[in-house]
């Protein structure tokens, strides 16, 4: 009797752990569709203003961090969103610590493997906090700003605004960064 005691005690803690988990991943899901929404609805207007890619260059160096900030206002104290990569225009602003490295590169590796399903999310626990990542495959409008045949114009234009520009050389399909979420244990 005292073994299947401690049995379903085991099972209804897995099961809270787990229910645990899932409502983490979904607050973070949550904040990233936030932020990727966010960024993604003004760079496609910006996009069909000019299709040179001028004007969506300009927004992402005037706007993208300032969105992010926003959005980040609008969130509980205990989380924050933000984009990274392996690959990184502002290097002040997107930097990758050691665990996104680590996560990107599996991102990676699955994609060479053929084997990242599109609506991939992982959740790594580091103490009390909980990062919820979503990778960002490069499309084939990316490459406008961030391919390896930029217009010359783009191209100048890079270099004056990130002189550390790593951000170029994708192809579609790459992977080009992620967007991730951090959530406090609360």
């Amino acid at each position: 009797m005292k073994l299947k005691t401690i049995l379903l005690s085991a099972l209804l803690l897995t099961s809270a752990s787990m229910a645990d988990d899932m409502a983490l991943k979904q607050e973070g899901v949550k904040y990233i569709k936030m932020l990727g929404g966010a960024l993604k609805t003004q760079l496609k207007e910006k996009m069909k203003e000019d299709k040179s890619g001028l004007t969506a260059l300009a927004f992402c160096t005037g706007s993208a961090d300032k969105i992010t900030k926003e959005v980040n206002t609008k969130l509980p104290e205990y989380a924050t969103v933000r984009r990274t990569s392996i690959k990184v225009r502002n290097d002040k602003v997107n930097a990758p610590d050691a665990t996104d490295k680590k996560v990107m590169e599996q991102f990676e590796a699955d994609i060479k493997a053929k084997t990242l399903a599109p609506k991939t999310i992982v959740m790594v626990k580091e103490g009390d906090i909980t990062r919820i990542y979503k990778p960002l495959v490069t499309k084939s409008v990316c490459l406008k700003c961030h391919g390896s045949n930029l217009d010359p114009k783009i191209a100048d234009a890079i270099k004056s605004a990130y002189p550390h520009d790593k951000a170029t050389g994708f192809k579609e399909g790459d992977l080009r960064g992620v967007i991730v979420a951090e959530i406090k244990n609360h």
